[in-house]
């Protein structure tokens, strides 16, 4: 199960109440799910309940209540607890990274996108300033990828920074990531360093891990066996990136932030990088389905890496 698919469930659970007239509330549009904090049980939580306590004329604890009842035995998920004033906390089946994993490859390259701002009509005005372009360039991909209808021939302008946009002296791929990477107040990054192939680069760190996984993918089919998820592995770094990139997504649409998805990207790559050693066998190790297992996951990674750059609009090769 992965948190997007959480969030709809925990929406469903909300609108199984209603149906059931136990709760007399407007079924939210989307439900809030996020990584469980320190002190906090389980991987997941939502403040749902405390969101709806008011309109239902109930408890926070009371909805809460009401909804561990209709979400116990969904499935992917092994447990609800409540905590604090009304908190849902939820613990995934040990398949959860099969079923992301599933998700990813299923989705491709737009894993991530969604509809949750179907509806939503968003009008640019045209702007000619460098960095402005690429950045509301950016956000009508991310916005369009949310299920937005997004154009140009508005008044709507995103507050950027200026900064010179340099494709000529950097190349394409590098000239967007100085502009985008930085929050739009902040000046744009230097653009010389992002030539340097060296970890201290952030991009080159990003589309390193992305080759690194097309060579694994080769290496492993060297040694006779292919990605395929089969048992549960021990990644909660690389699997909560990936969980959470969904909600990246939906946040930089929203916020009109692409540095979001370049950030997040970051995140990924390095719990990918740190993750890449224990994908193929070692010495004289056969292939075993926790290979297989690790390159899938190794793979989805890749997927998301390459997906966010090409909102981006920057490429991700298979070799450096």
């Amino acid at each position: 199960m992965t948190p997007a698919d959480l969030s709809l469930t925990v929406q469903h659970a909300v609108r199984r109440a209603v149906d059931d007239g136990a709760l007399r509330v407007d079924v939210p549009s989307r439900v809030k799910v996020e990584r469980a904090r320190p002190g906090g049980t389980g991987e997941y939580a939502s403040n749902v309940a405390l969101g709806l306590a008011r309109s239902a004329g109930r408890t926070p604890l009371d909805v809460a209540g009401i909804l561990q009842e209709r979400l116990r035995d969904s499935p992917g998920i092994l447990a609800v607890d409540i905590t604090g004033p009304g908190f849902l906390n939820f613990t995934l089946r040990a398949d959860a990274g099969g079923d992301l994993v599933r998700a990813i490859r299923g989705a491709g390259s737009r894993y991530g996108h969604g509809t949750a701002l179907a509806g939503t009509v968003v009008r640019f005005a045209d702007v000619t300033e460098p960095r402005a372009s690429v950045v509301t360039d950016v956000v009508l991909r991310l916005l369009r990828g949310q299920g937005a209808d997004a154009d140009f021939g508005g008044d709507e302008r995103i507050p950027v920074r200026g900064g010179a946009y340099q494709p000529g002296l950097l190349g394409v791929d590098a000239a967007r990531w100085a502009l985008l990477r930085a929050a739009t107040h902040d000046r744009v990054l230097d653009g010389a360093p992002l030539l340097v192939q060296h970890e201290r680069n952030s991009l080159f760190r990003v589309r390193y891990a992305h080759a690194r996984v097309r060579r694994l993918v080769a290496n492993a089919a060297q040694l006779g066996f292919a990605p395929s998820y089969e048992t549960d592995i021990h990644a909660p770094e690389l699997l909560g990136v990936l969980g959470d990139h969904p909600f990246v997504l939906l946040a930089a649409a929203r916020h009109r932030a692409p540095d979001r998805v370049a950030r997040h990207l970051e995140a990924t790559a390095d719990a990918l990088l740190a993750f890449q050693h224990t994908v193929l066998p070692l010495g004289d190790e056969k292939p075993s389905a926790a290979h297989r297992s690790r390159l899938a996951l190794a793979e989805a990674a890749g997927t998301v890496l390459a997906g966010g750059l090409s909102l981006l609009g920057i490429s991700a090769p298979d070799q450096i």
